[in-house]
């Protein structure tokens, strides 16, 4: 039999901040819970609030008990390492505790076999240089077994000459080249481009077109990536990535517009766009279609509904999710 086509797989950077998409017994502190219901639902997350402060490996094995298996996560390297943080003006170099810390915090999804990839996500101000380079190879270093994206910001990578530079460092080192969907503004935003770096990976993150909101300074993420896409702009999306997989390479999508349900609702929108099998959506994420589109498409309203069994908590026993709504008729 020929091998199974590589996945495409869809899901959201981040289970929290989708408060439009839980129902009400999970809003609030009830936070554990959330990551079972949003895994009934989505086949991959990534995990972004490593980047703010690296979780106990205990805690991440919290994630994988909460979870079906097969369920997938991506993980961000924590600030420290991707040279976000400054000391005198000029970036520092991470603490040897740092990165033992964070390399020990992937054990639990490594050993369980969830650790599709660690994403790098450098700053807009790590330019293309001779010195930017030597850190990209670092951090193969530090991952000589792992799936890394690279997910660059600045256009000097990208500009003339550069992109194809970029592209070979990262071939030669077997490392994705994170493609992103986000405001073309300024310097420090790449533009919308997706190639094969590496066998093991193709990724995309959409971070929305809210061009007042890119550079902000504003109190939340939410705030700053607030877009609701319309399927049309999604779709612009599909040809390259029906290419990228026929070329036999798995496909992470992943929606970082994490205001309110956008991201989620998003994410259903670009599973039906590329054929992907989802189970029906809650509720509201059924009347934030019909708010921006008239009415909740059928494909959405006729999918078959979640699983109905969590996973169960570590030492634990077995919690009971609250099941997803199904009304017969849809509340608009």
């Amino acid at each position: 039999m020929p091998p199974a086509p590589p996945p495409i797989l869809i899901g959201t950077c981040n289970w929290l901040d989708h408060e439009d998409f839980y129902p009400p017994e999970l809003r609030g502190r009830r936070q554990r819970e959330r990551l079972t219901f949003y895994a009934r639902h989505l086949p991959l997350v990534e995990v972004d609030s490593s980047f703010y402060g690296i979780p106990a490996p205990g805690t991440v094995a919290g994630w994988v008990a909460r979870t079906p298996e097969g369920f997938l996560f991506n993980i961000k390297a924590h600030r420290s390492l991707t040279l976000h943080d400054r000391e005198g003006g000029r970036p520092r170099r991470p603490t040897p505790g740092e990165e033992r810390d964070f390399l020990a915090a992937l054990h639990p999804l490594r050993d369980a076999g969830r650790l599709a990839a660690v994403h790098y996500q450098f700053p807009p101000w790590f330019t293309s240089t001779s010195g930017a380079r030597d850190e990209l190879v670092r951090v193969r270093e530090r991952h000589p077994d792992d799936t890394v994206a690279i997910e660059l910001r600045h256009r000097s990578w990208f500009e003339g000459d550069q992109l194809a530079v970029t592209e070979d460092l990262l071939r030669e080192l077997d490392c994705t080249l994170a493609a992103v969907d986000a405001p073309q503004v300024g310097s420090g935003t790449a533009p919308p481009h997706l190639a094969i770096t590496s066998p093991r990976l193709a990724l995309i993150r959409f971070h929305g077109r809210n061009r007042q909101t890119w550079y902000a300074r504003t109190r939340t993420t939410a705030e700053r990536f607030d877009y609701l896409y319309r399927p049309s702009e999604l779709a612009e999306w599909v040809p390259a990535v029906r290419a990228v997989h026929a070329r036999g390479v798995p496909v992470h999508l992943l929606m970082n517009n994490n205001r309110s349900n956008y991201a989620v609702v998003n994410a259903f929108d670009l599973a039906h766009l590329l054929e992907i099998p989802l189970p029906r959506p809650p509720d509201p994420v059924l009347r934030r279609m019909a708010e921006r589109d008239g009415a909740p498409p059928a494909w959405a309203r006729e999918a078959p509904p979640p699983p109905e069994t969590p996973a169960p908590e570590i030492g634990e026993p077995r919690r009971a999710v609250p099941p997803v709504p199904q009304s017969p008729e849809l509340p608009l």
